[in-house]
């Protein structure tokens, strides 16, 4: 009887684990917390009251202490026409939750519905959103920052380099708040809006067709790094056959010329849109390489 016993439990608990590990749910104390609309009386220049009118933010909040009070919005990508949620944000959430930083994964407006500057306002409002909140969520306001794939890289780089800080005078706590991340992560980014690296799927859902020379270069963000760039961390694969490599190489050329802090790591193989890339013995290794640069510089506790 005590063998049979004993058996069972181990079959309850093989059962209870193969439970936690289901794809798409929340790992044992990570559940996602309520989905916060942007702006709770209607988004600006908003073309209808259905879900894809209404720019959000899933709360992520971790169940371990959080010594180092930082939180992470989280942009998934889908070249500005679709958002990978699962694999490029709720995935990489509770990543986050498990080491014990607070995230927030958006849901932004796209294309071609939305152009720009929707997305961008989109992207800053979040920002703001979390600072706004950060008290509430036990966050300090200086350890906000922003991770992007794919496309979502393209508008963390935009976000990064195209901020303001806040409208003191505003009868909106939130418009009151720096719309500045403190950090970028870019995990395989758009960067550029020009050939011969462009990807023109993001290029024409974000800009719409024949866009204005000016609105370009503008959102070309390794054209449009400063000294207040914030610090960045960089992955992609230099095989990537979606969004070139070069991509990368150009903000973080930018980033060192300007003097701001950044790491990067390519890989020599690896297809687009890998996210934490769990499965993948060649790309495996980059969480743990990026979650070492977070507590280097503060932003998660050993």
């Amino acid at each position: 009887m005590r063998v049979i016993s004993k058996y069972l439990v181990l079959v309850v608990t093989a059962l209870s684990q193969a439970s936690l590990a289901q794809p798409g749910q929340p790992a044992a104390g990570a559940e996602p917390g309520k989905t916060k609309l942007l702006w709770p009386g209607g988004a600006p220049a908003a073309l209808g009251n259905e879900d894809a009118d209404k720019p959000a933010l899933t709360v992520f909040l971790p169940a371990v202490a959080n010594p180092t009070r930082s939180g992470v919005v989280i942009v998934p990508g889908g070249g500005y026409q679709n958002l990978a949620m699962e694999k490029e944000g709720f995935a990489e959430a509770r990543w986050l939750n498990e080491r014990g930083v607070a995230a927030f994964v958006l849901k932004y407006r796209l294309g071609p519905r939305y152009h720009n500057p929707v997305e961008l306002g989109d992207a800053q409002r979040a920002i703001r959103l979390v600072r706004a909140h950060a008290a509430e969520y036990g966050l300090a306001e200086d350890h906000i920052g922003m991770w992007g794939f794919s496309a979502g890289g393209h508008l963390t780089a935009t976000a990064g380099t195209h901020f303001d800080a806040g409208s003191p005078g505003s009868v909106d706590e939130v418009e009151t708040k720096s719309s500045r991340p403190d950090f970028l992560i870019l995990s395989y980014p758009v960067i550029t809006m020009t050939d011969p690296s462009v990807h023109s799927g993001s290029k024409l859902y974000l800009l719409g067709e024949d866009p204005d020379p000016a609105l370009v270069h503008s959102l070309s963000d390794e054209t449009q790094v400063t000294s207040q760039t914030p610090p960045a961390f960089l992955f992609a694969t230099t095989d990537d056959k979606t969004v070139p490599v070069a991509n990368s190489v150009m903000f973080y050329m930018a980033l060192v010329k300007a003097g701001v802090p950044a790491e990067m790591h390519l890989f020599q193989h690896g297809a687009h849109g890998a996210g934490l890339a769990a499965t993948n013995p060649q790309l495996s290794i980059w969480p743990d390489l990026l979650i070492k640069w977070m507590r280097e510089r503060g932003y998660a506790a050993p």
